[in-house]
């Protein structure tokens, strides 16, 4: 399997750390935040990697080079200017050679382990076109993206809220986030389902972008609630870590953590 690092984002809330460094290649207990999507990639087997890139790209690759240094072979798709994250995918889709791959966001820190990528992808159904990693939805975003349903679809009928609405989202997770505000509210979820935050991270099949104009900026939300409504989108949750690093306080947050956690973890 080969797989995908969006890491073309602006990161404006992040200013003035993203004035001078790409939002990807912020620190975090003492390594930026990409390298722990490397580093856990080629732990996993997962070693052909593309990185798209706009804003500062050039010291991207000067900063990784072709990721011999953490067991993983890069290639990179630059925008200029930076395409959104359907779009973007959708450039690089001749990497993949017409196989599922994995997609990360560059700006999330998760302990999840990409191994289960592989096996998602030996026990994916036909009709898939999306496979979803979802967490527990953050205090910044109580009303989640999509529910998860028992038989493990997803759909974008989130619960109607009392109170919360949707806040702001990190760049790279901005258009996924957007599907609260074209959901079709509901008063309650079905019994076992859950409301839970996409976490940035999704195995997909080519076919899903098949119609994206790759020299167009597009979102990859509408994609997603498209296929959800055919039924053909799953997703798994996951209980571990997981942080959107979207503000400077949540950056400086987890690097604190990251620093106080025993070695090997």
């Amino acid at each position: 399997m080969r797989a995908m690092i969006l890491a073309a984002g602006r990161g404006e809330r992040m200013r003035p750390l993203t004035d001078s460094c790409p939002k990807p290649l912020l620190p975090a207990g003492g390594q930026p935040l990409i390298v722990w999507h490397l580093r856990r990639l080629a732990q996993a087997g997962i070693r052909d990697v593309i990185i798209n890139h706009a804003w500062l790209g050039a010291r991207i690759e000067a900063a990784l080079g072709d990721g011999s240094a953490w067991g993983v072979r890069l290639r990179y798709s630059p925008e200029s200017p930076a395409l959104e994250t359907a779009a973007g995918i959708a450039r690089a889709l001749p990497f993949f050679c017409g196989e599922p791959f994995l997609v990360v966001n560059g700006d999330v820190w998760c302990d999840w382990n990409p191994a289960h990528a592989l096996a998602w992808a030996r026990h994916w159904p036909a009709r898939q076109q999306a496979h979803l990693l979802l967490v527990d939805n953050p205090a910044h975003h109580p009303v989640g993206d999509f529910l998860l349903h028992p038989d493990g679809r997803l759909s974008a009928d989130i619960p109607r809220p009392e109170t919360a609405t949707a806040a702001p989202r990190s760049e790279a997770d901005a258009d996924a986030a957007t599907a609260w505000n074209h959901a079709t509210p509901t008063d309650a979820a079905p019994r076992g389902s859950l409301a839970l935050t996409f976490a940035g991270i999704g195995l997909y099949r080519p076919a899903l972008f098949e119609h994206v104009d790759a020299a167009q900026p597009a979102p990859l939300a509408p994609l997603l609630r498209a296929a959800m409504r055919q039924g053909a989108v799953g997703g798994t949750h996951h209980h571990g870590r997981w942080v959107d690093v979207g503000t400077p306080a949540r950056l400086a947050a987890l690097d604190a953590a990251l620093r106080d956690q025993p070695p090997g973890c």
